[in-house]
């Protein structure tokens, strides 16, 4: 761990929110009142579709918005009126933001030139940076004679070269094609390991969320479905909105209707044993759910009866979308299962793997399900 490592992890600091809140006017809040807090060197994921109010967040802990109302502490300060250059943080953008006629060497320490810092150790703090990103070869050229995942190091070294307790990343991997996007996972995962740094990373695209987040906060119009782990929120959604918005494919979700014993789907199979009555959504992973050629109650609590619409083979494994209850489901089969075209479907739906949500608020209802 050199020096650069040391100075950030010890700056890490607490990020909390209280009643933070975003609006333009009466009629467009972006966020109502908010209250979470972000643990010092903890990889916080903010995850939502576009709209969501992800960015909008992350630019007022920067600074780059007002808040409406509220109070947002950083390391034990209260910053929300502060300018952003005196919170402590340090921004990494989606179109990288270099100065296009500097080179890597000035862009990483331009910041560090305007604070008057001598050149003497302007040249070795960037030098220290360079080396840990995987730079030093390219330090005297351009932005223009880099690729993309090069750009990117240099803006994230331009940031950490500050020694900021607080790292913000605003969809930071979104320009770069699939390859590049994956490479840079696994970068921005080891350099997180080394500097510890708390960092915010703001982003659509759930597998990013899955693989980076020491925990996922998780929007919907502004307000939090769930702050969890990104284990916890896969096996344990706290909503419909997060149980079909973490998965590829997603959780299926069907209409049911409990007698006071059974729930029964729209075309009257039984699902499950719930002592409910009224509409409920239930919810199954599409790994989770057993496919047959023939009834077999042994693998699983319930077998359902589905016809086969269409088939996706992956290599890997195949998804299978089946008519089942009014709506189409979609089931992941392990590589090596045959699944004949025209089949009729025999699906186990195990009791345990099943997840059963409030019709009218989408909320998850815990431990309402019983076993046969």
């Amino acid at each position: 761990m050199n020096a650069i490592d040391m100075a950030i992890r010890a700056a890490a600091a607490n990020i909390t929110l209280s009643g933070v809140t975003k609006a333009y006017d009466a009629e467009t809040v972006v966020i109502p009142p908010m209250d979470v807090e972000l643990r010092a060197g903890e990889f916080t994921v903010v995850l939502g579709p576009s709209g969501c109010g992800k960015s909008t967040l992350l630019q007022m802990i920067a600074g780059l918005e007002r808040v409406s109302g509220g109070t947002i502490v950083i390391g034990g300060r209260q910053v929300q009126d502060l300018e952003p250059k005196h919170r402590g943080c340090a921004m990494v953008f989606q179109n990288y933001a270099l100065y296009p006629h500097m080179s890597v060497f000035d862009n990483i320490a331009y910041s560090l030139k305007v604070s008057g810092m001598a050149k003497a150790e302007r040249i070795e703090r960037v030098g220290a940076v360079a080396k840990m990103l995987g730079l030093l070869d390219f330090l005297g050229r351009k932005p223009g004679q880099l690729s993309g995942g090069q750009r990117q190091r240099v803006a994230i070294g331009r940031a950490i070269v500050r020694e900021p307790g607080v790292l913000l990343f605003d969809e930071p991997l979104s320009n770069l094609d699939a390859q590049l996007r994956h490479d840079m996972r696994v970068e921005l995962a080891d350099l997180h390991r080394r500097i510890g740094a708390t960092t915010v990373f703001v982003t659509h695209d759930q597998v990013e969320a899955m693989t980076l987040a020491d925990r996922i906060l998780i929007l919907n119009k502004g307000r939090i479905e769930q702050f969890d782990t990104p284990k916890a929120i896969y096996h344990h959604p706290a909503s419909v909105f997060v149980a079909k918005f973490i998965g590829a494919p997603p959780m299926n979700i069907l209409p049911v209707t409990g007698d006071g014993s059974v729930l029964r789907l729209a075309d009257g199979q039984v699902a499950a044993q719930a002592r409910l009555t009224g509409a409920y959504q239930l919810g199954i992973r599409p790994e989770d759910i057993l496919v047959g050629s023939k009834p077999d109650s042994k693998a699983g609590e319930h077998v359902v009866t589905s016809a086969l619409r269409f088939r996706e083979d992956l290599g890997s494994h195949s998804i299978l979308a089946a008519e089942l209850g009014g709506s189409v489901v979609r089931i992941a089969t392990p590589f090596g299962v045959e699944i004949s075209d025209r089949s009729q479907l025999f699906l186990n739906l195990p009791a345990s793997r099943l997840h059963l949500f409030d019709a009218a608020s989408g909320r998850a209802i815990p431990g309402a399900l019983s076993a046969n």
